[in-house]
């Protein structure tokens, strides 16, 4: 299971990083060589863009990417340390559970709305927060579990 999340997620980044770059390489061929240029490109770009943030990022929680303050953590007392690595994934699980549960009555009134140039339902932009909420917060999750465990 572990393994098929992490797949997803690897595929949708890279994917969603292919489209942005392709979009943005048409944008640019098309303002030096065409007349004119495609209106479509600037909103492919920024969903291509968005989707790729919102599956990258769960990953970049896995391989522990993100920035860590190690100045100030090692100057902290043992036992404060170690409250805050049950704080910080606690804390990071729980604004991500909100994040993913409040996307969902989002995603279902952008059925309603159409992007401005590709005439897209704005649900499937605004699915890319739930997919970013549930990326982290299994993560999160999975680091908890270890936290917790490495406590003891």
């Amino acid at each position: 299971m572990k393994q098929k999340i992490s797949t997803y997620l690897k595929y949708g980044t890279l994917l969603s990083a292919y489209g942005f770059i392709g979009s943005v390489l048409l944008q640019i061929f098309a303002r030096f060589f065409l007349a004119n240029t495609p209106p479509w490109t600037e909103e492919v770009a920024r969903l291509c863009f968005i989707y790729a943030i919102a599956f990258a990022a769960g990953l970049a929680l896995k391989q522990q990417y993100y920035v860590h303050l190690d100045v100030l953590f090692n100057r902290l007392p043992a036992t404060f340390q170690r409250r805050l690595l049950l704080i910080i994934p606690a804390a990071t699980l729980l604004l991500f559970a909100v994040l993913g549960i409040f996307a969902i009555p989002f995603i279902l009134r952008g059925y309603q709305e159409f992007s401005p140039s590709m005439q897209i339902r704005m649900a499937f932009v605004f699915f890319s927060m739930l997919v970013l909420g549930a990326s982290m917060s299994y993560y999160a999750a999975l680091d908890l579990r270890k936290a917790i465990k490495n406590h003891r």
